[in-house]
């Protein structure tokens, strides 16, 4: 069926045919103005024709301000919007700022406009983008974090759940500011931030009183400390240049400028939509979108406010995590067969892209996804007890960059897979955030979980963390994943705060699971861990460097948790394996052979009983060294020496070929190809390969 082509441009005019890319000499026949404009002329004529025959729509450079989100239904099937050849048109939810004045406040030299929307309470933004760059509203203190004094009722054996409305700072660390109701706290525990406003401040006692209770215990998780914060939105913190602050009373906003710039030639804008682009299927009506596909198109500005969500959701610990409950400025849901290509989505309040519920056969690949106030990707749909209809999964996630993200949400990952199967996420180089890379299964334990046949291959993920938060992963799993294969990743430098900052991370109930060929290394944890699981296959891969071992296991449960062996791990005075409990490293626990075990200090690998959260001293006590290993049945066959990489020190484990490694059949790794490949769509072979054959 021929493809009918129409054209926007910021020349044109809805009232036109869209037939012409530019306008006619007579000026009455040319381009739309608007994608809005173009989707009303398709559904004009396909409701004329009778027909539902494809359309293309080229959009021209330029940037299209939105007022509402653009919607498309299950009957707006088979229509791609592409860029022009050489163009990056831009979809904005931004609103641009104007009527500034320039004055001196508190001895600054400030700019300052009124907001209507922001004093009547329809409009409360956190972001603020100047010259496209992003700025951050007026924070104390500036750079690093306060901790809490202490917390009325709480202790440090307090449970995760008790959490609380109120807290003491120390003294000095808070002050009665000007509208202290607008000021939000902005909690860092666990592996999460918590933004709570303040309700009131005694500075008598240096209370503060919480708009909400937290959902866990304000504690600096594993360390006898009461959680670190800072505050933001405070007016007299406004201070230095780039620094902002909306006064919600009165509807005024301030902004300190940067060097260069003046109102005349600096743009500003803030974001006022929360989606940009819904496709909208309705997958309980088994109707769906399809073959809707977008190409070249940039997505920027977004806002996003998830408290009032989620501080009333029965559930709400299962969702402070990843940031999930956060919005992405392009919401899809029951779709099937749609792509997005080659765009841009930046700038956003949350996440970049959401596929929800009923969707299947969709392609995400050779994107750019940047600034995020959460994570890049996430997929989510029915769980196992859920209607069929609603299920997601056999997407395509791939050759994607994904980076400079959680400035909001600290906890947003690169990509989030929750209840969704038979996916492919791989080739995407995901770097620049402070939570996790990939996060795959929402399902805590051994239950009945969708999550499963996932394919996680040849990602590169890369400096994560960045000390802010704690118990992550440069791949995350969980819950009964058979299928799921874990393999080709390149990953390293992941930094977690007070623990857990892995590489590989099967957290609660992983089980199943294939991670193979993998290179791992820098670390500040160990480059594996196992919370709780079984049956999981770790073999031929690469684990170097962790600052706090190589391999962690958590529990012993009474069977086997992992099969590990083909693999080779350095150290260099650390231990090898690491039982956080005492019975975990006993015999027949998991099975673990035909490994290459080296020290870089020359001294024996050795394995070690944890006690407490304390990595910098291995008390003799507590060490296992090899031979008594050997006699607990594991590793008999392995080997203790050098693997001979070819240039260990600047990173590069390829092997040499007289590598003992391979006498124990380990196979050599390729990652070079790692991360997102120029010629994406010839080596996807989109049309040809299929899943069947990824998964081979």
């Amino acid at each position: 069926m021929k493809t009918t082509d129409l054209y926007v441009s910021l020349t044109g005019n809805d009232t036109w045919s869209g037939k012409l890319m530019k306008a006619n000499e007579e000026g009455t026949d040319g381009p739309l103005a608007t994608l809005q404009g173009a989707l009303k002329t398709v559904r004009e004529q396909r409701a004329k024709e009778k027909t539902d025959a494809p359309f293309c729509i080229w959009m021209d450079d330029g940037y299209y301000e939105l007022d509402k989100p653009v919607i498309f239904t299950d009957s707006d099937s088979q229509i791609d919007v592409c860029a022009y050849p050489g163009k990056r048109p831009v979809l904005s939810g931004g609103r641009k700022i104007s009527g500034w004045k320039v004055g001196e406040i508190s001895g600054i030299k400030m700019w300052y406009t009124y907001i209507p929307e922001a004093a009547s309470g329809k409009w409360h933004f956190k972001q603020l983008f100047v010259n496209g760059e992003r700025r951050y509203p007026a924070r104390y203190p500036k750079e690093g974090w306060h901790y809490i004094e202490s917390v009325p009722g709480v202790d440090f054996r307090s449970s995760l759940l008790n959490g609380t409305d109120r807290f003491v700072c120390k003294e000095g660390d808070i002050k009665p500011w000007t509208n202290m109701e607008d000021v939000t706290v902005v909690i860092l525990h666990y592996w999460t931030e918590e933004r709570i406003n303040i309700k009131s401040f005694d500075e008598r006692t240096n209370t503060v009183e919480l708009s909400q209770k937290s959902v866990f215990v304000l504690k600096d998780d594993v360390r006898e400390k009461y959680a670190r914060y800072y505050v933001e939105n405070v007016f007299e913190e406004l201070k230095e240049p780039g620094e902002w602050y909306l006064n919600k009373k009165t509807g005024m906003l301030y902004y300190i400028p940067k060097e260069g710039e003046d109102p005349e030639n600096t743009e500003v804008i803030v974001p006022y939509l929360e989606h940009i682009l819904i496709l909208q299927g309705s997958p309980e009506e088994g109707r769906y979108i399809h073959n809707v596909g977008f190409t070249g198109i940039q997505f920027s500005f977004t806002e996003n406010d998830r408290t009032e969500v989620l501080y009333t959701r029965e559930d709400k610990e299962r969702w402070l995590q990843a940031a999930f409950d956060v919005s992405a400025a392009i919401h899809v849901m029951g779709a099937k067969e749609c792509s997005f290509r080659e765009c841009k989505v930046n700038r956003t309040g949350g996440y970049g892209i959401e596929l929800s519920y009923g969707c299947t056969d969709n392609l995400i690949a050779g994107n750019e996804i940047s600034d995020m106030g959460a994570g890049g990707i996430k997929i989510n749909g029915a769980d196992a007890n859920g209607p069929a209809c609603k299920r997601t999964g056999k997407n395509k996630i791939t050759d994607n960059r994904i980076f400079n993200g959680g400035h909001i949400f600290h906890s947003g990952v690169g990509i989030c897979s929750m209840h969704s199967f038979k996916n492919i996420i791989a080739h995407n180089d995901i770097q620049d955030l402070y939570y996790s890379g990939i996060s795959c299964g929402w399902i805590w334990g051994y239950h009945d979980n969708i999550s499963r046949e996932n394919i996680i291959e040849k990602n590169h993920i890369h400096h994560l963390g960045k000390g802010l938060l704690s118990d992550m992963g440069g791949i995350y799993l969980l819950g009964i994943q058979p299928g799921t294969v874990v393999r080709g990743n390149l990953i390293h430098d992941i930094e977690k705060c007070n623990y857990g900052g892995w590489a590989i991370y099967t957290d609660e109930g992983c089980s199943h699971v294939l991670i193979e060929n993998n290179i791992c290394y820098d670390t500040n944890s160990q480059e594996i861990d196992q919370h709780y699981g079984r049956e999981n296959i770790v073999r031929n891969n690469i684990f170097a460097f962790g600052e706090e071992g190589v391999v962690r296991l958590l529990r012993n449960e009474g069977h086997k948790q992992f099969s590990f062996y083909r693999n080779i791990l350095i150290t260099n005075g650390k231990p090898v394996f690491i039982g956080a409990q005492e019975k975990v490293l006993e015999k027949g626990n998991f099975f673990s052979d035909l490994n290459l075990f080296y020290d870089m200090s020359q001294k024996e690998p050795f394995c070690w009983i944890q006690k407490g959260y304390s990595f910098k001293e291995f008390s003799d006590e507590d060490k296992i060294m090899m031979r008594q290993w050997n006699d607990l049945d594991y590793d008999r066959h392995s080997l203790i020496c050098d693997p001979l990489f070819k240039d260990i020190q600047n990173r590069d484990f390829a092997l040499h070929s007289n590598s003992p490694a391979f006498d124990l059949g380990f196979q050599p790794i390729d990652n070079s190809d790692a991360g997102p490949r120029e010629d994406y769509e010839n080596s996807l072979h989109l049309d040809k390969k299929t899943d069947e054959e990824w998964r081979a």
